[in-house]
């Protein structure tokens, strides 16, 4: 794995501030915040820091954070305007937050797949902060993925093939069971398999297994065994970090440049929280 490059040198990661402490988790992916108050206003040096840390760990995680529900929004706003999640419904009162909720008689689990947040939009989201209040006492764990780890583990000539590509992210397959709507339609959006991230130029495989359904430019047969390549390939645990959840533990990620995918092994057990999104930008290939 010499071929896939470390987030930055040691001497260029984000320095902390007013007692911030950052410690990565991986090499390449993930970093634990400590220091910060998110239910507090904020300065704007402690939300570049923060800002900072995102473009350079991609997934960034907080502890004993006990978030209201105005806090949790406007944390969320200082980072972009928050998105209205078109395929389930916020809960009442904020329509910005989305409640992630399991227990034993739940029919739906959110996330248990490996998947980049509503890709199927012509702007996804930026990110999302997912706020966990209660947890099981074993299990729960979510894994995230670099995209940009496992773009700079292709071949150069794997590269220079998916940067001239395009694939459709489909909305209907994933939602249409879930909420069976006759009147609602979900949809579908193609973007390239090989993104440019709009901060940090670094370059990120975006294709997913939950929305990505064919690459436009090739016959369905080449089509389905280049995006089964790419989907097992993107799930290599070399490009992976694990969270470890306690109850009000915060995870905020950069859904440009990351999957992740929620374990369920707690079952019949409850695992519940909240979360917001980011609104995003037009996805700019290669």
């Amino acid at each position: 794995m010499s071929d896939v490059q470390s987030p930055l040198k040691l001497a260029e990661r984000p320095q902390g501030i007013d007692g911030i402490k950052i410690v990565p988790s991986t090499v390449r992916i993930g970093a634990e915040i400590f220091g910060v108050d998110l239910n507090q206003m904020l300065s704007d040096a402690v939300i570049e820091v923060i800002r900072e840390a995102l473009m350079t760990y991609q997934v960034i995680f907080f502890r004993d954070q006990p978030l209201t529900h105005e806090s949790h929004k406007a944390f969320g706003r200082r980072f972009g305007e928050l998105f209205i999640h078109n395929g389930v419904a916020g809960i009442q009162g904020h329509p910005e937050i989305v409640a992630i909720h399991a227990d034993a008689n739940s029919k739906y689990i959110a996330g248990d797949n490996w998947h980049s947040d509503l890709t199927m939009n012509p702007q996804p989201p930026m990110g999302s902060i997912l706020y966990l209040h209660t947890l099981p006492e074993v299990g729960g764990d979510t894994l995230w993925a670099s995209m940009y780890a496992a773009y700079d583990a292709l071949s150069d000539r794997m590269k220079a093939h998916v940067e001239k590509l395009t694939a459709l992210h489909d909305g209907e397959h994933v939602y249409r069971p879930i909420i069976n709507d006759p009147t609602k339609t979900y949809p579908c959006s193609a973007h390239p398999v090989v993104r440019v991230h709009p901060v940090t130029g670094r370059k990120a495989l975006f294709v997913n297994p939950s929305y990505t359904t064919r690459i436009v430019e090739l016959p369905k047969p080449e089509s389905d065994a280049l995006l089964a390549y790419l989907h097992q390939h993107c799930q290599d645990p070399n490009f992976q970090v694990r969270f470890r959840w306690r109850p009000h533990s915060v995870a905020f990620w950069d859904n440009r440049c990351t999957q992740h995918f929620a374990i369920y092994d707690y079952y019949p057990h409850v695992r519940s929280g909240f979360r917001v999104t980011i609104a995003g930008d037009t996805p700019i290939g290669a």
